[in-house]
């Protein structure tokens, strides 16, 4: 069986993380997500790593969510919260990289991998990349207050509704006009492109990159609410996150009850 993560350090300082099932568009199983923050650890105490580049095998995705069987089995309180909870620390090591991390976006970058995008530095792209978290058409679920707060930030809270409410994805245009892109390249120049920025941000300053990067993480959590349980408890213990669930797999449309 393949690795579902790969990590290449180059000799140069800069790391590509990529994630590894191109068969289900690099859907996130919940050992993917723990050997994701297993690596951005061992990165953060790494000698020579001083860039960590992340893409999804193949041009189809960067990260279509998480895979879906994983919730099949969710049934109490604790399944969602513990889901959230693991959730939000991933993204948080992520985050707190004291190196930058770049997202190189291929095709869908969806639910959990949007997720994890916005939880990186820069991101870039090229013509097929879409964005979004689709949630209240295909599962009926919610994101952590940290991972709304996140997006609030990043987006702003009306675009963060838009695209949650509407269920949508931006297109690789909508995503350089808002800022989430700092460039759309064509996918035969992505990854040189993204070597190019790596080695870029290799000749500035590491201390004021890694000082800079952590006193704007403090200023977005001093910004940021408490944590709050009872929306995701509401959620995943819902008729219709089970529903969304059951017709995602069987790949029928969903029929929403509002309980």
């Amino acid at each position: 069986m393949d690795e579902e993560i790969l990590f290449d350090v180059r000799g140069d300082g800069i790391a590509w993380l990529t994630f590894n099932r191109p068969a289900a568009r690099n859907a996130m199983t919940l050992g993917m997500y723990a050997r994701v923050e297993e690596l951005c650890k061992g990165a953060a105490r790494h000698p020579s790593v001083r860039v960590l580049l992340m893409r999804g095998a193949g041009d189809k995705a960067f990260v279509a969510g998480t895979d879906i069987s994983e919730f099949r089995h969710f049934t109490k309180e604790e399944d969602g919260i513990a889901y959230e909870a693991n959730m939000s620390r991933v993204l948080d090591v992520l985050e707190d990289l004291p190196i930058p991390t770049i997202a190189v976006i291929q095709g869908a970058c969806t639910g959990g991998g949007a997720a994890i995008a916005a939880a990186c530095d820069l991101r870039i792209g090229d013509p097929s990349a879409r964005f979004g978290f689709p949630i209240a058409r295909t599962l009926g679920n919610t994101l952590s207050t940290r991972n709304l707060a996140r997006l609030a930030a990043l987006l702003g809270v009306a675009k963060t509704k838009e695209l949650l409410f509407l269920a949508r994805l931006m297109d690789a245009d909508e995503m350089r006009a808002v800022g989430l892109l700092s460039e759309i390249v064509p996918a035969e120049g992505l990854h040189a492109r993204a070597e190019a920025m790596a080695k870029t941000l290799l000749e500035h300053a590491p201390i004021t990159l890694r000082t800079c990067k952590s006193e704007l993480g403090r200023v977005l959590r001093a910004a940021a609410p408490p944590e709050s349980e009872a929306h995701v408890v509401e959620a995943y213990t819902s008729d219709d996150f089970k529903e969304g669930v059951d017709s995602f797999l069987v790949k029928r449309t969903p029929h929403w009850r509002g309980r």
